[in-house]
């Protein structure tokens, strides 16, 4: 097992065991990267902050009108999470991640999705819990699916690895209990934000790498997939951060959404069974944790658990690079009102 396999692991088995701590940089190095993150902060353009667009509501109606599920009823999909999960930046309902993934889940199902995303921004996984009970306790009951998005504010607000895995683990066995698909969206890649510079950057790649292999391994050991966020997905927002990027700098722009959306859209559609398995897709089958470290290196790659056998639960995981989804044509809940800029929302992913 290499280094990196073993360090996911150790942060990983500390959070199933109660572990806590500081993390792996140690005391030195988490005050240095605290020093450099309030640096970063000012140089950091705050533009102008509103409250992500409510897009709650009932997508693809008239596409799944025609199509061989018509007569089913919706697929109740939530998002939760952080601003990431929120569309921190955007303008309009049919820009934000959640809206582009009920829009291609119905394209895909041929079947119409109801949404409800209770994504906060600013929120670490602390906040899960009460994300959860949102979602067990609804009336009408719990959801087909969920996604989650999670982690970059317990990098930026240095909640320990092990605590914050534990948090998530938590929230996954929760859902998963009680009847729910999970797919997370790993902690990004915080060394790709355009205005972190040396050795900041070095340090938050490190760390948000190390919390997603951690991420991965818990949510497949509790049955849900990951897809890594990690670098948002390929080169393109290092290669075009001033067009994947939003004004602040910080959270992605429409296009940055459009790309990390489409990425985790294939996994959400094979979470439900609706996804065509793809022959051509890049497969291999790797002990959990060193699927773990090479998925959080490389964007887009979905890890799964291997079927169990004779009910115990298989030591390996199932590494998938799917590509990506086609874009499709963005999509307003029916009955919903887009309203202008909102208020000023807490800082943070």
């Amino acid at each position: 097992m290499s280094s990196r396999a073993r360090v996911a692991r150790r942060i990983a088995a500390g959070a199933a065991y109660g572990g806590s701590g500081i993390g792996l940089l140690g005391v030195a190095g988490v005050g240095l990267l605290l020093a450099e993150v309030q640096l970063a902060k000012r140089n950091v353009g705050v533009g102008e902050m509103v409250v992500p667009p409510h897009a709650d509501g009932r997508y693809g109606r008239t596409l799944a009108a025609e199509g061989p599920g018509a007569e089913r009823p919706p697929i109740r999909f939530t998002m939760m999470g952080d601003s990431l999960a929120a569309g921190q930046g955007v303008r309009r309902a049919r820009q934000t991640p959640a809206a582009l993934l009920a829009s291609g889940l119905a394209a895909v199902a041929e079947r119409p999705v109801e949404l409800r995303n209770i994504a906060l921004p600013g929120a670490r996984s602390d906040d899960l819990d009460r994300q959860v009970s949102l979602v067990v306790s609804d009336p009408d009951g719990v959801p087909d699916v969920c996604c989650v998005m999670i982690g970059a504010n317990d990098v930026t607000h240095h909640m320990p690895p092990m605590r914050s895995v534990q948090l998530l683990n938590a929230a996954v066995r929760r859902l998963r209990t009680a009847g729910t698909e999970v797919v997370v969206g790993t902690c990004p890649d915080l060394g790709t934000v355009e205005p972190v510079y040396q050795p900041l950057r070095w340090l938050a790649r490190r760390v948000s790498r190390q919390l997603a292999a951690a991420q991965t391994i818990g949510v497949v050991e509790q049955g849900g997939r990951t897809v890594s966020l990690s670098d948002l997905l390929g080169p393109e927002f290092e290669a075009n951060p001033r067009e994947m990027f939003g004004p602040d700098k910080y959270h992605p722009s429409v296009e940055g959404y459009a790309t990390a959306a489409m990425a985790v859209l294939p996994t959400l559609c094979a979470a439900l069974g609706v996804w065509p398995e793809d022959v051509t897709a890049d497969e291999g089958v790797l002990p959990v944790a060193k699927a773990a470290v090479e998925a959080a290196a490389s964007g887009g790659t979905e890890v799964a658990a291997m079927p169990s056998h004779g009910g115990r639960r298989s030591p390996l995981a199932l590494l998938r690079r799917r590509g990506s989804a086609p874009n499709p044509a963005p999509q307003t809940p029916e009955g919903l009102r887009v309203s202008g800029p909102g208020q000023s929302s807490p800082s943070g992913v």
